[in-house]
């Protein structure tokens, strides 16, 4: 199993350090063919470091409707967002 390590500084409280194998950590850029298999890699990276993800909020391109972004953030982070009616 993998553990989180905690880490304290000067300005920070509460933050948290992921550890688990350099090759499941995401990097900046990383591209994925599908959302479906984005999803899963940040729902498998998050089993193994120790908290859980939710699916946030999505964009969607305005020509043609399809999702563009999709935010996979900490269960911890922010509000869900409420239901437009």
């Amino acid at each position: 199993t993998y553990t989180s390590t905690p880490l304290c500084a000067a300005n920070i409280d509460n933050e948290w350090i992921p550890s688990c194998p350099t090759h499941l950590k995401p990097v900046v850029g990383i591209k994925f063919d599908t959302l479906q298999q984005g999803i899963s890699f940040y729902e498998n990276y998050s089993r193994l470091s120790g908290f859980d993800t939710r699916l946030y909020s999505t964009k969607k391109r305005k020509s043609d409707g399809k999702i563009s972004l999709k935010y996979c953030v900490c269960n911890k982070e922010g509000f869900r967002e409420t239901p437009r009616l």
